[in-house]
């Protein structure tokens, strides 16, 4: 059976990872620039390089109250090894937690592709799509923040990506949309970080089904520093949890 692959070619002695030489990448190349080569097969540009490391830098960790946290720091309380505790937050990352920045990206391309086919302006394909979303009831991700009124990560982002020269149609097209959910809804939805790197990704070229990997490879590191602080500050079994537990199922009876 031959299996292609175009990541890496593994010989005796030898390793090399789209074209470098492993060693070569090894303390001449920073981590950031390699995950940059994995996704996109070259080496990125000063500016693409240092955007890459901010993106990641900015999805490190949100505190012990995201899905992942909790769950790895739950199942790091049952006395598992590191790396199962922390593969237990990865799996509990999907759409609702680290998957906007996929849908956001997929949302701002098609938004684009559209605007340049009907040939509008951002503005106006801005209007356009909250009007649409609004009618079809759906949410448009990246936008809202259940504790930030104002991201810090969006802001810096958002500045990082302007003295870098990558922003562009996507970037300028989040904004629009914001200020068209301010203006239809009547309430302030400001861009969050999901949304913020959604629209840089785009800018940057990269195909939205890798929005997710951006979440991921930035929280591992996270989850690795919850899963070690609760294995050793913490108490195995401890009480996480002081939510009431109401049983509301079938009365007490006996079997017949």
């Amino acid at each position: 059976m031959k299996w292609n692959t175009k990541v890496t070619k593994v010989e005796p002695n030898h390793l090399v990872t789209k074209g470098y030489r492993q060693e070569d990448l090894i303390g001449n190349i920073p981590y950031p620039h390699v995950v940059y080569l994995l996704l996109r097969d070259e080496l990125p540009s000063k500016e693409h390089g240092q955007m890459m490391d901010a993106i990641l830098t900015a999805c490190i960790d949100h505190g012990v109250t995201p899905p992942s946290a909790m769950a790895s720091r739950v199942v790091a309380s049952g006395g598992v090894p590191l790396p199962t505790a922390v593969a237990a937050g990865v799996l509990s990352i999907g759409d609702a937690h680290g998957g906007a920045i996929e849908k956001g990206a997929k949302f701002l391309q098609d938004g684009i592709k559209q605007m340049k086919k009907d040939d509008k302006t951002v503005e106006e394909i801005a209007g356009i799509l909250v009007k649409e979303s609004r009618e079809k009831h759906e949410r448009i991700l990246g936008f809202g923040h259940r504790v930030h009124t104002s991201d810090p990560r969006t802001k810096r982002l958002f500045s990082l990506a302007k003295k870098l020269e990558i922003q562009g149609d996507h970037i300028d097209l989040s904004k629009s949309i914001e200020v068209e959910l301010e203006k239809q809804t009547g309430r302030k939805l400001p861009i969050n970080v999901d949304g913020a790197i959604a629209a840089i990704i785009s800018d940057m070229g990269f195909d939205w089904r890798l929005g997710k990997a951006f979440f991921l490879l930035g929280r591992v590191a996270g989850l690795t520093a919850q899963v070690y602080e609760e294995q050793t500050q913490e108490k195995p079994m401890r009480k996480m949890f002081s939510a009431e537990c109401e049983y509301d199922g079938p009365k007490e009876r006996d079997i017949p």
